[in-house]
């Protein structure tokens, strides 16, 4: 059995334990969480079928937040009160983070990663080369690949609890456009491309538009996917309202590589500025 695995099996009795009682093994989780950080240990990887959760690596955290005690954070002039220290960054691990971005401990940064000023929370793992843009939010425990871009002002939801929910993916490749919001568990696939504004949430329809009948997915893109916000009418008692959903309206072609603008490729598909 590997430390990891018997970390793991202590983190699983602790979590059990009431508050009191788990102080004890607090060593335990605070190393756990040092895995998280250093990216030795992720919440969530992917696997043969699809996406595994980890529910050990999250029910540290949860217990890490139960058993440490708010003090007082000091970042130059600004004075924080909270449980979960600030990341350290240094040349070493081969990231830019411009002020006032945050990053807390906990968190993996890859080397390559730039963070403009956005926040990272506890447990997210941001991939190789991957752009945060300036108020981009990665939530708690989110997974972010590698080489993705999450534009200016995009709202990445942390799904922490329960322990076994899978958090939001946003897979190797894809380019998140300017304000769209990812929630509740919701995968984007491989270099898949969200236009701005959509919002993707467990529940929301993902409609297929390229062929002659629709295709619906809910709480997933698929990999290469051009996705733009729609609407589909609903009836109700009141009469017929629109309610939001995002529509695949074409794919990626083999001539659009990585470094293409979000402008260009919509506008491939007729609907870019």
């Amino acid at each position: 059995m590997t430390e990891t695995n018997v970390l793991a099996e202590e983190i699983e009795r602790l979590y059990e334990l009431p508050a009191e009682e788990a102080a004890a093994g607090q060593p335990a989780v605070e190393a756990a969480v040092t895995l998280l950080d250093r990216g030795e240990v992720r919440v969530a990887e992917p696997g043969a079928d699809g996406w595994v959760v980890n529910e050990w690596a999250k029910k540290a955290i949860l217990l890490y937040f139960r058993l440490r005690r708010s003090e007082p954070v000091e970042l130059g002039p600004f004075v924080y009160f909270d449980k979960v220290p600030l990341k350290h960054v240094d040349e070493s691990l081969g990231v830019r983070v411009v002020p006032p971005a945050v990053a807390r401990y906990g968190s993996y940064l890859a080397p390559g990663v730039v963070l403009m000023p956005g926040y990272v929370n506890i447990g997210a793992w941001v991939g190789p080369r991957t752009m945060v843009d300036t108020w981009a939010t990665v939530g708690s425990c989110a997974q972010i690949g590698a080489d993705v871009h999450l534009s200016g002002g995009v709202g990445i939801g942390g799904v922490l609890e329960p322990p076994q929910a899978r958090p939001v993916i946003i897979e190797d490749g894809a380019f998140i456009g300017s304000r769209c919001i990812v929630v509740e568990g919701a995968v984007v696939g491989r270099e898949a491309v969200l236009a701005p504004t959509v919002v993707l949430t467990a529940s929301t329809p993902v409609i297929d538009v390229t062929g002659p009948e629709p295709v619906e997915y809910r709480g997933y893109v698929p990999p290469r996917s051009v996705v733009v916000p729609g609407t589909r009418p609903r009836e109700f008692a009141s009469g017929t309202f629109n309610l939001a959903a995002a529509l695949i309206i074409g794919q990626r072609t083999e001539s659009t590589d990585l470094k293409v603008s979000l402008n260009e490729t919509l506008r491939s598909y007729g609907v870019g500025g």
